[in-house]
C-alpha cells in the first residue's frame, strides 16, 4: 500500500517507459511469428511433406504459432494496463496535491508523511495567546484539523484502492483460456482494461456469495474495494453485471440481505456497504445519456423530443446493455426467490418459507443506490405494473414490512419502492406522472385510484381461525402504504426532492409540475372521505409548495382573483382537500404552517392593496379553521385529535416551503409561534355541535398577523379609518376570519 510520501515522490514515468518496452516486445514477437510461420510452420504446408508425420508436425507447429500470437496479445494488453495505471495514478496524485494546497490555504500544515496540524506560525502573538486560553477556539481548531486529515486520508485511500485494482489486473492478464495445460502459455484473450479484470474478480466472489459458499474476509474486502474504486465506472459496472446477469444479481443481493439481517449480523455494515455498491453499479450500468437538442439544450424527460431521442438511442450499440438487462429483468422479475426476511415471517402455518418475487428484490436493491436515470426507473416501474395487471396479487405476502415492523428496508410493494427511487429525480417523476400525456394520465389515475381498473394496494395476506383451522383472510394494506407514491407525487408536483435539501433560491414550477398538482387535487378531492389517509401529508406539502395558488383559492370569496403565477384552483376542491388534510393532526399542521408563509408573502406584496392583504389573511385562517372543524365533526373526534397538541416544525416540510424574502420568512416564524400557542391553549376543548368563532380560537395567530401587517403598512393604516394600531386592525382581521369560516361552511354545505 503506497504511503502519502510514496504517492507524491514516486516517478510515475517508469510506467509509460515500461509500456513502451512491452509494445516493443509485441513488435519483436510479431517478427518472430512471421519467421516461424515462414520457416517452420510453412514446411508442413509444402506438397513434398505428406502423410501422418505432416499432420503431426502441422498440429504441433500450429500450437507454437498460436503461442506467438497469444504472446503478442498479452504483451499489448500489459502495455495498455501500464498506461491506464499511469493515467489513474497521475490523476489521483493531482487530487492529493490539490487537497494538500487547500489544507495549507486553510491554515494547516501537512507533513511529509501526510499528517495534518494547525499552522500556528501564521498567527500573531495575540492570536496565539487567545488560542492557548480559549477552549472554544481550541475545539474549533481540533475539528478543522480532523476534517482536513480526513480529506488527505481519503485521497491516499483512493490511490491504494486504485493500486489494488492494478494488482488484480496484472494477476489476471497472464491467465486465460488459451494457456497450455502442460507448459506455461500466453493469454490470447488478454485485455488492456483494468476495470474489466476488477469486474471479473468481483463477479467470481459475488457468485460464491450468492451460492452460499464460504467467502473469506479478504474476498469481502476486495468486493468493497472494487465497488469503491469503480463507483462511477461504466465499463466495470456493465462487465460485472453482465457476468452475473439479472438472475445472479437478484440472488446476490438477496444473499447479502440474508447475511446482513439474519445470518451474520455482526458484519451487517460490510454486507450493506457491498449491497450499496451493487446498487450504485446498477445505476451506472443502466445510465441513459443526457440528450440535447440541436442547440445543446437539455431535453426534459417525458417530452416528445426526449422520447424521440431515447428511441433512437435504443437502436445503437451503446444501448445494448440497457436493452439486454431490461429484457432480462422482464424475464426474471416475476420469478420466485428465497429471502429470509419473507421466509421467516411466519415460521409455521401460512406464509412459512414464502418466497419473494424478483422485482421486489430489485426495488429493494435500487432503494440503496444513487443516481438512477429517470428512464430506467420509469421503464422498470412500467414493467412491474404490467406484471401486476396480468397477475393480480403477485406481490402479496404474509406479514408486514414497514419501519414499524422492523423490515422497512424490504420493498414488499415493488411499485411503491420504485416510485420512491423516482422521487429523487423530480424531473423524472414529473415526466412519468404528467397527465398532459396519455401515458402519464393513465399512470396517475391507476396509482391514485381514479377509475375501476385502478391499482389494488392491498398486498398483505391475512389469516383467521375457521373451525380451529387457519384459513386465508382478506388482503389488507401495509402500514406504510403509498409511501413511495406520496414521495413521487410530491416531487412531480413541486419539482423538489421531498427528502433532499431546501433549495437555496426561489424555485419555479414547470407546466408538468402544475398539471400533476391540479390533477391530483381534482382526483383526490373527489374521493372525499375515501381519500387515502397516507397521502394527507403529501398533499399538505404540495399545497404548501404551491402556496400562492392555494392561498388565493382560500382567501378569495369572489373566485375572481387569479394567481400571479401558477394555475387557478377550484375553491371547492381546495376546500375538500383542506378538510381531508385536517383529519390528521400532523397533516393539518403542515398545511397551516405552510399557509403562514403564504400569508406573510402576500402581506409584503407591494402590488396589492393593503386592505386586501389583511382581509385575505383573515379569510384564509377562517377557511382552514373551519376545514378542521368539518373534518373532525364528521369523524366525531376530539377537537384536538384526542391528544395534546404536539406539532412541531417538520424537517420534511422545510425544503418544500417556497423561498420568500427574509422579512416575510421572519414574519411567518412569528405567526407560526402564535398559532402553536393557540393550539396549546385550546387543546382541552371539545368539539361542539357548532363551530366557535374563528377569532376566539385563533386569537394569538390573528393578532400576530395583524401586528405583522401593521408593521408593513403603518403609513397606509394611519390614513384610513378602522385600521388603528391598538384596536381597529385587530377588529378588522377578526371579522375577516369569521367571514372566512362562513365562506368555507358555505362551500362545504355546513350550517
Amino acid at each position: 500500500m503506497p504511503t502519502y510520501h510514496e504517492i507524491l515522490t514516486t516517478d510515475l514515468s517508469t510506467l509509460t517507459k515500461a509500456a513502451e518496452r512491452w509494445d516493443g516486445m509485441a513488435k519483436d514477437l510479431n517478427k518472430q511469428e512471421t519467421a516461424y510461420r515462414r520457416d517452420i510452420h510453412g514446411i508442413t504446408l509444402l506438397p513434398t511433406f505428406a502423410g501422418e508425420s505432416r499432420q503431426a508436425a502441422n498440429a504441433r507447429f500450429g500450437v507454437r504459432l498460436t503461442e506467438f500470437q497469444s504472446a503478442q496479445t498479452e504483451a499489448k494488453a500489459i502495455a495498455s494496463l501500464l498506461r491506464e495505471a499511469h493515467t489513474q495514478f497521475v490523476d489521483l496524485r493531482k487530487k492529493l496535491e490539490s487537497a494538500r494546497q487547500d489544507a495549507i490555504a486553510a491554515g494547516m500544515k501537512v507533513s511529509d508523511q501526510g499528517v495534518v496540524s494547525y499552522d500556528t506560525g501564521k498567527l500573531s502573538q495575540g492570536e496565539k495567546q487567545e488560542l492557548a486560553h480559549d477552549p472554544d477556539s481550541q475545539e474549533s481548531v481540533r475539528k478543522s484539523v480532523a476534517s482536513w486529515q480526513a480529506v488527505i486520508d481519503k485521497c491516499v485511500n483512493d490511490v491504494n484502492d486504485a493500486d489494488k485494482g492494478v494488482e488484480v489486473a496484472f494477476a489476471a492478464v497472464v491467465k486465460g483460456p488459451d494457456m497450455g495445460d502442460t507448459v506455461p502459455g500466453f493469454n490470447g484473450k488478454a485485455q488492456g482494461d483494468i476495470e474489466k479484470y476488477e469486474a471479473q474478480e468481483a463477479d467470481d466472489i459475488a457468485r460464491r456469495v450468492a451460492n452460499g459458499d464460504k467467502v473469506s474476509a479478504a474476498d469481502l474486502a476486495e468486493l468493497r474495494r472494487a465497488f469503491r474504486d469503480n463507483k462511477s465506472d461504466k465499463t466495470f459496472s456493465q462487465t460485472f453485471l453482465d457476468g452475473l446477469g439479472p438472475d445472479g444479481t437478484l440472488k446476490f443481493t438477496n444473499k447479502l440481505e440474508d447475511l446482513a439481517y439474519f445470518d451474520d449480523t455482526k458484519n451487517r455494515s460490510t454486507y450493506l456497504e457491498i449491497n450499496g455498491g451493487l446498487a450504485d453499479s446498477l445505476a451506472v450500468a443502466t445510465r441513459v445519456p443526457d440528450f440535447k437538442d440541436s442547440e445543446g439544450r437539455h431535453l426534459r424527460f417525458g417530452t416528445a423530443a426526449y422520447n424521440e431521442a431515447f428511441q433512437a438511442w435504443t437502436k445503437t450499440d451503446d444501448a445494448r446493455f440497457y436493452n439486454k438487462w431490461r429484457e432480462g429483468l422482464r424475464s426474471q422479475g416475476g420469478d420466485s426467490y428465497a429471502l429470509e426476511a419473507a421466509g421467516r415471517k411466519n415460521l409455521v402455518g401460512m406464509g412459512a418459507d414464502q418466497k419473494v418475487r424478483g422485482y421486489q428484490s430489485l426495488a429493494t436493491l435500487m432503494q440503496q443506490g444513487h443516481g438512477y436515470s429517470p428512464q430506467f426507473v420509469a421503464d422498470v416501474t412500467d414493467d412491474m405494473i404490467s406484471v401486476e395487471k396480468k397477475h393480480p396479487n403477485i406481490w402479496d405476502l404474509y406479514g408486514k414490512f414497514s419501519e414499524k415492523d422492523g423490515a422497512g428496508w424490504f420493498a414488499n410493494d415493488p411499485v411503491d419502492g420504485a416510485l420512491e427511487v423516482m422521487s429523487r429525480t423530480p424531473e423524472g417523476a414529473a415526466g412519468y406522472l404528467d397527465p398532459g400525456t396519455a401515458a402519464g394520465k393513465e399512470r396517475m389515475d391507476y396509482l391514485l385510484g381514479n377509475g375501476h381498473d385502478s391499482r389494488d394496494w392491498n398486498i398483505v395476506n391475512t389469516t383467521h381461525d375457521q373451525a380451529k383451522v387457519e384459513a386465508p383472510g382478506p388482503d389488507v394494506q401495509d402500514t406504510d402504504d403509498r409511501k413511495g407514491l406520496g414521495d413521487a407525487l410530491t416531487a412531480a408536483a413541486t419539482g423538489i426532492d421531498p427528502h433532499g435539501s431546501r433549495p437555496l433560491g426561489p424555485t419555479s414550477h414547470t407546466d408538468a409540475n402544475n398539471r400533476v398538482f391540479v390533477h391530483a387535487l381534482d382526483v383526490l378531492s373527489k374521493q372525499s372521505d375515501d381519500m387515502p389517509a397516507s397521502l394527507r401529508d403529501d398533499m399538505a406539502k404540495i399545497m404548501t409548495n404551491h402556496g400562492h395558488e392555494t392561498y388565493v383559492a382560500m382567501s378569495d370569496p369572489s373566485g375572481r382573483r387569479h394567481p400571479d403565477v401558477g394555475p387557478t384552483l377550484k375553491g371547492e376542491q381546495v376546500m375538500e382537500m383542506a378538510k381531508q388534510i385536517s383529519r390528521s393532526e400532523n397533516s393539518y399542521g403542515l398545511l397551516h404552517q405552510g399557509m403562514n408563509y403564504a400569508i406573510m408573502d402576500d402581506i409584503h406584496n407591494s402590488s396589492r392593496k393593503p386592505e386586501d392583504t389583511l382581509s385575505s389573511a383573515g379569510y384564509a385562517v377562517g377557511f382552514m379553521e373551519d376545514a378542521r372543524y368539518a373534518a373532525l365533526k364528521g369523524d366525531q373526534h376530539d377537537y384536538t385529535w384526542d391528544k395534546a397538541w404536539s406539532y412541531h416544525v417538520s424537517g420534511g416540510l422545510l425544503n418544500l416551503i417556497p423561498v420568500y424574502g427574509d422579512v416575510a420568512q421572519r414574519g411567518a416564524d412569528v405567526v407560526t409561534s402564535a398559532w402553536i400557542m393557540d393550539e396549546q391553549q385550546h387543546q382541552a376543548e371539545k368539539l361542539t355541535s357548532d363551530s366557535q368563532a374563528t377569532y376566539e380560537l385563533r386569537k394569538n395567530q390573528l393578532n400576530a398577523i395583524a401586528d405583522q401587517w401593521y408593521a408593513a403598512n403603518s403609513d397606509w393604516a394611519s390614513g384610513h379609518t378602522g385600521y388603528s394600531r391598538d384596536d381597529g386592525v385587530y377588529k378588522q382581521i377578526a371579522g375577516f376570519a369569521n367571514d372566512g369560516g362562513s365562506e368555507f361552511r358555505g362551500l362545504a354545505g355546513i350550517h
